[in-house]
Parts: structure tokens; sequence; C-alpha cells
């Protein structure tokens, strides 16, 4: 079993300040483990409403909860939304020190109902899965095969391939439809496959449009769902105030890599490395896990017509970070990156790369290698701009 220590540091954190933590995530990302670390399955104080025993012990769920202290963790929330509103009234309560932990898959209508219910009451945490803190030897395994954790920790690749391509199944048989997504099977897989060979560039609705038979405005609705899933995450444009034109349509990447490479049919190192999206899937697990890092109130990318690009804009209170990553043994000071720090005014960029070095381009530019994300806090004042070690 692989320890996640920043995540269990989050969910703690995130209990300590609030009465009622939902703790979401896409389904087998490790919701359920990680609450098991803070409250064992089989106590009083655990719920799975999958159990019967569990969906029997709440039938009168007043009667249930309110005699429980400490941490009581209910897992699959979703099934039962009506407990968000018996849960203020149980928080609420002047002498109450309990705390509520309640998992679920990111389901927008339980999303919503919890944040409308449980107002000023409930902190949302996002899991996802293995990071390079949890798994600090293994990038490039973590960069092939994803974080999921049983993807991660299959036998050998072609276990993992066998896993991600039953979790696809199940996305598209079952998961995906109860956000909305109204496709056939073969035609919601195929929109999968097509976003995943955007992984990394600009979206453009118009030719998934064209290939599904649907309109513009439907094919944007479905990429917005599947970002709902927490599976895609957008990036959307910054348009700096410059007379340059500037692209202004998101740029996209599927949030796990290794569910990318299973829909781009990449299932072995071999067969990544001379995939042409393998530059591109390694930038977006290194984005995912600095904006887990770094928690940026807003982030961005940014480009021109004319070429010039930032792959990451992070806004920060006071100040703009700049991030680029890149797939190369050693990075150089590049037009874009001086077209950066001066047409976006930025505090500091930071270019992250696979290699062992770290060094500087300018006085307002680093370069760091992506091993030194293992380290969060070290590598959050790095990308913030402190001096690297």
């Amino acid at each position: 079993m692989i320890d996640r220590v920043e995540d269990h540091s989050d969910l703690v954190g995130a209990l300590a300040r609030s009465p009622v933590v939902l703790l979401v995530g896409p389904r087998q990302s490790g919701k359920t483990t990680l609450a098991r670390s803070l409250v064992p399955a089989g106590s009083l104080n655990y719920f799975d409403l999958e159990d019967p025993d569990d969906l029997a012990r709440l039938a009168e769920p007043m009667m249930a909860l309110s005699p429980l202290v400490g941490t009581v963790v209910i897992d699959q929330v979703q099934r039962r939304p009506d407990l968000f509103p018996v849960l203020r009234v149980l928080v609420d309560r002047a002498d109450t020190a309990t705390r509520f932990l309640v998992l679920g898959s990111a389901s927008p209508p339980a999303l919503r109902q919890a944040s409308e219910s449980l107002t000023g009451r409930l902190t949302v945490v996002e899991l996802g899965g293995f990071r390079p803190a949890d798994v600090p030897q293994q990038i490039d395994r973590l960069w092939l095969r994803g974080g999921f954790p049983r993807a991660f920790l299959a036998h050998d690749d072609a276990g993992a391939s066998a896993w991600l391509a039953d979790y696809a199944r199940n996305l598209v048989e079952r998961d995906l439809l109860t956000f909305g997504i109204r496709l056939p099977a073969t035609a919601l897989r195929r929109f999968l496959s097509i976003v995943a060979h955007y992984h990394g560039q600009v979206w453009n609705s118009a030719d998934p449009a064209r290939s599904l038979g649907i309109s513009d405005a439907t094919v944007r609705r479905y990429l917005d769902l599947l970002t709902d899933a927490l599976l895609v995450r957008q990036l959307a444009p910054w348009h700096a105030n410059i007379a340059k034109r500037q692209v202004k349509a998101p740029k996209i990447y599927y949030r796990d890599a290794g569910l990318a490479h299973h829909l781009l049919g990449i299932d072995t190192a071999e067969s990544l490395a001379r995939h042409p999206k393998s530059g591109a899937t390694w930038e977006g697990m290194v984005i995912e896990e600095v904006l887990r890092i770094v928690r940026p109130p807003e982030a961005y990318f940014w480009a021109t017509h004319g070429g010039a690009q930032l792959d990451l804009l992070l806004a920060l209170p006071g100040r703009s970070v700049g991030v680029e990553v890149k797939r190369t043994d050693a990075p150089s000071m590049t037009p874009s990156i001086r077209s950066a720090l001066v047409d976006l005014e930025l505090h500091h960029i930071v270019v992250i790369y696979p290699g062992s070095r770290t060094y500087r381009l300018h006085d307002r530019v680093s370069v760091v290698p992506a091993a030194a994300l293992s380290d969060p806090a070290a590598a959050r004042e790095t990308i913030l701009g402190g001096e690297p070690n």
C-alpha cells in the first residue's frame, strides 16, 4: 500500500476547518482507501451506501447519526442526497464536535445539493490519482500508466492496459450517462478518443461535431461534462491587453496520463517514446501536478497567432508566474519565454524538464527537474519564484 501523505494531510486539515468535508474525484481514484486511513471499515462511524447493511442502518438517519462522535464517513453519498439536509441539522448543534467526511464521484447534482444544503459548513476536496510525492522514484511509470491506483500498481504494463480498457468501457457504458451525455456507446468512445487527440492542443468543436453528427454547442457541453467529471482539464486562454492577436479557445488535457494513453493506443514505454503525443502527455502530467501543488485561484495558458506561447500562467495575488514544460535534455531561452516575460509582466517563469540539473536561464527564469515535484513544499517555493535549491 502506498501512503498518500500529501492527500492525507489535506484531508485532515479540511476536517479541522469544516464540520463537513466532501471528498470528490473520478471513480477508482482512491477515495475509499484514503477515508479508511482515518476511519476503518467496519467501524460504527463508517457507512458504505453500496452495502445493504449500512443502508439499513441509515433508514432513520437522525437516529443513526446523532449519537456518533469523532469523524463519521459516508461513502457513495450521491446515492442518498437526502442526507445533506440531515447533516446540516447535526452540525448546527451547539455542542457537537462531530465531523462528517462524505465521499462521492464528481456528480454535479450531488455537488450542487451539498453546496445548497451546507452553505458555510462545507469544504470540497478533490482527489486525483497517485502523484510524484507518492511514488518519487517512479515518475516515468506514473507518466505511462497514470495515477489510478489499480493501473499504477498492476503487475505489468499489460495488466495496467487491461485495467484502463475496463475503466474506459465503464465510462462509456455507465458512468458518463449519469452526467447527461446522450451518445451511443460507440459514438461516446469515439468522442473520448477525439478528446485524447486534442490533448495538449487548443480545442475546436467544429471537427468533433462533424465527426459525431451533432452540433458544436452539444460538443462543447459534452466537453464541459467531462470537465465536471474531473476527467478533463480545460485551461482558459489568458487575454493580455497587448496588440498581438491571441488565441481565445481553451486548451485541453486528460487529467490522468494513463487514460489519455489508453485512448491514444499507447500501452508500453516503447510505444510512448515514439508516439507524436508523448510530449503533450508529459506536459499534461506536469501541469496537473503543478496545479495540485500551487493551487492558484486562477490558471490559464497564453498563445498568440504569431506563435508566442506559455504552457501555464498562474494568476496569484499580487503577481503572475509562468510555467513551461519541455521534454528536452537541456532547455534554453526561447523567443516565447522572452515574449511572455515582457508582454505578460511575469514575476518568474519556471521551466520543468526530465533532466537532473537545476539552473538559471535568466534572473527571472529557472530550469527545474520534474523530479523536484516529488517534494511539494520545495517545489512550490521554486515555482513561485524562490531561489532554486
